[in-house]
């Protein structure tokens, strides 16, 4: 079943995203292998230069170790991950903030909200 896409923001970006989202969430481990170019554009029914260019971007980041023929491997170091999953926090409370700002809530009523959303 294909990947959903947002509008806003451009497809391989949206990639990398899920991508770091799965290491950061333990379904990719550190060290653990990820699936082929081939594989991931199959599943998210796109091009696979689309899905190469989110690889790049990955490895560039260190995120993700080209092993040549043998495929790709997450990154085993946990500073890299770290960054990755503070990172992706602060652009969910950053867009969080943005969508909850123009309900006119007092501070004290949308940390209560999250404090019981998160018990």
């Amino acid at each position: 079943m294909a990947w959903n896409f947002s509008a806003d923001k451009l497809i391989y970006m949206q990639i990398a995203d899920r991508i770091i989202m799965s290491i950061i969430s333990g379904e990719y481990a550190p060290g653990a292998q990820i699936p082929s170019v081939r594989q991931l554009a199959l599943e998210a029914a796109v091009n696979p230069n689309t899905v190469q260019h989110a690889f790049t971007e990955l490895e560039n980041e260190g995120v993700i170790i080209s092993k040549g023929t043998v495929g790709r491997y997450v990154t085993e170091d946990e500073k890299i991950i770290e960054k990755c999953r503070k990172k992706t926090a602060e652009q969910t409370i950053k867009a969080f903030a943005q969508n909850i700002q123009p309900l006119g809530l007092q501070k004290s009523e949308i940390i209560k909200m999250l404090e019981e959303e998160l018990s």
